[in-house]
């Protein structure tokens, strides 16, 4: 446990209540992020906007969550990681559901935004909140499933919403999906302990005026390497779909479950991700051969018929399971790098690959606008890999540190 990160050691059942805690409110964030797409066509009709409009709408929310992560960082550094986080979803939670009671679709974007923000103040936090819940040599499978939980509520978010718009109406489903992620909010403010990511003690010397976090080359190598990667799950995410049914034929229900296996297996990579991450000490090889997978399979697309496609999906979710699961642990093993202030790092290194990988999906659209989908999809995996190789500034990973051990039989709270 990190004692800067007013880490007391938790009781097993402890360290599990919060740990699911925190697991749930990550799926409660994914959903209330991707909630609003089946939504769109009736927003258009509510409002009398458009696909333009709507595309304001959906970038909004990435905003919002890219502005703020250094910000959230620096909260966590100074307050901590527990306070940040839960203030962050219990905002995502309000503004979510108040998306649903907006008056006129310019405070729906406002709204969006500001649920962005909340997104951003609970991520990286949350992160190191996950960590700060088990010693050195226990953290990769609890982080590796709290990052693969967004595929979870990613999906969720999706489904569920198409199947409550018809019953319910587009507004009262947005607002059911913020209600939810706030009684979640509430249960984690009674599960995770008070005693863990709270804010650290000050220095009895002076720190540098600009935190290591943010002048450690391994969190600038990390959030380079992998803008190419970002991007190419946001243009999956975006164009699976329509490249199954305007250039496969299939129809929208089969693309949609093509697109669904370029999430879901991720699922699996994170925790083994996480596990890996944590036993093995070669992280720059471990990011290098599944980013190799991941880039491979996406280059089949051009010749793919249903099964590949599905199989390829299959091996591009797993392999950035991995490596998202990888990311999120690496932090913890650098000693430039404070345990307060490893939220920063995360916050960071996201926030250069939320904005590049944007710019890549816009890329992508581009070219298949431009020339075809069969060259974007070629075209892709070859940013992915130039990217990569930023890597090269990734220092080697020292050993683990030896923390205290965790109390067994005790309930600190």
């Amino acid at each position: 446990m990190d004692e800067k990160l007013g880490g007391i050691p938790l009781s097993p059942r402890a360290a599990a209540r919060a740990a699911g805690a925190l697991i749930a409110l990550r799926i409660g964030y994914a959903y209330n992020w991707f909630d609003i797409g089946p939504a769109l066509p009736s927003i258009g009709s509510k409002y009398g906007v458009g696909p333009a409009d709507w595309g304001l709408l959906v970038a909004a929310f990435l905003v919002g969550a890219g502005l703020l992560q250094v910000p959230a960082g620096l909260l966590a550094r100074r307050y901590g990681a527990r306070s940040v986080s839960l203030a962050g979803v219990a905002l995502l939670a309000v503004s979510a559901a108040a998306c649903g009671l907006a008056p006129s679709f310019p405070i729906l974007v406002l709204l969006r935004l500001v649920a962005g923000v909340g997104a951003a103040l609970f991520f990286s936090p949350a992160i190191g909140l996950m960590a700060s819940l088990y010693p050195p040599g226990r953290r990769g499978v609890p982080v590796g499933v709290f990052s693969s939980a967004f595929s979870v509520g990613s999906a969720l978010g999706i489904v569920v919403t198409a199947f409550l718009i018809p019953p319910l109406g587009w507004q009262l489903s947005l607002v059911v999906g913020g209600a939810v992620l706030g009684v979640a909010t509430v249960v984690s403010f009674v599960m995770v302990p008070s005693t863990v990511g709270a804010a650290p003690k000050a220095p009895t010397v002076p720190g540098p005026r600009v935190p290591a976090a943010l002048r450690y080359r391994g969190v600038w190598a990390v959030g380079i390497a992998f803008v190419g990667l970002e991007g190419a799950t946001f243009a999956t995410g975006q164009f699976v779909v329509p490249w199954g049914e305007s250039v496969q034929g299939w129809s929208i229900g089969l693309a949609g479950v093509v697109g669904m296996m370029f999430v879901l297996p991720s699922i699996a990579g994170g925790p083994i991700g996480g596990r890996v991450a944590e036993r093995n000490r070669n992280h720059r090889t471990q990011f290098v051969v599944a980013m190799l997978a991941a880039a491979g399979v996406l280059a089949l697309l051009p010749w793919a018929g249903l099964a590949v496609a599905l199989a390829a999906g299959t091996v591009f979710a797993f392999s950035y399971g991995i490596i998202y699961a990888v990311m999120y642990v690496l932090p913890h093993f650098w000693r430039e790098v404070p345990p307060e202030e490893v939220p920063l790092a995360i916050g960071l290194f996201n926030s250069i690959q939320l904005a590049g990988g944007a710019g890549v999906s816009a890329l992508f659209g581009v070219i298949v606008a431009t020339h075809s989908y069969a060259v974007a999809w070629e075209v892709l995996p070859l940013v992915m890999l130039a990217t990569l190789v930023a890597l090269v500034g990734l220092p080697a990973t020292p050993a683990a540190p030896v923390g205290p051990p965790v109390v067994e039989g005790s309930d600190r709270r």
